[in-house]
């Protein structure tokens, strides 16, 4: 006996041997064409810009790298200046501050009720 998913039921159902090799959603014929790319493609025609060809915006990477690389004895979590500097010291503040509301809850939590 052949079964196939129903989903209309939920549970598996008994079914003919061609339907449970071909199951709901999957289908046979499979397109020629393949799909266009969305989010690789350049943002002009490679005939407009000749042909190299510009993507979203130039490359980074090797200066973030000389960045991080520098041995500044800075830590990598600080290297690019007041940006990271003020971002580790909000979640540090955001930590300390959490911790400590923790442990007040966790004090007035222990306290017994006054009757």
């Amino acid at each position: 006996m052949y079964y196939k998913f129903s989903g209309f039921t939920q549970r598996l159902t008994g079914a003919v041997s061609t339907s449970a090799y071909s199951p709901q959603g999957l289908r046979s014929n499979i397109p020629s064409e393949s799909p266009t790319i969305i989010f690789a493609t350049p943002t002009k025609l490679v005939s407009e810009s000749g042909a190299a060809v510009e993507y979203m915006g130039a490359n980074k990477v090797p200066d973030l790298q000389r960045i991080f690389q520098a041995s500044d004895e800075i830590p990598v979590h600080l290297k690019r200046g007041v940006p990271d500097r003020l971002l580790y010291r909000t979640t540090m503040a955001l930590t300390v501050g959490g911790a400590l509301y923790c442990l007040v809850a966790l004090y007035i939590a222990a306290q017994p009720k006054n009757k």
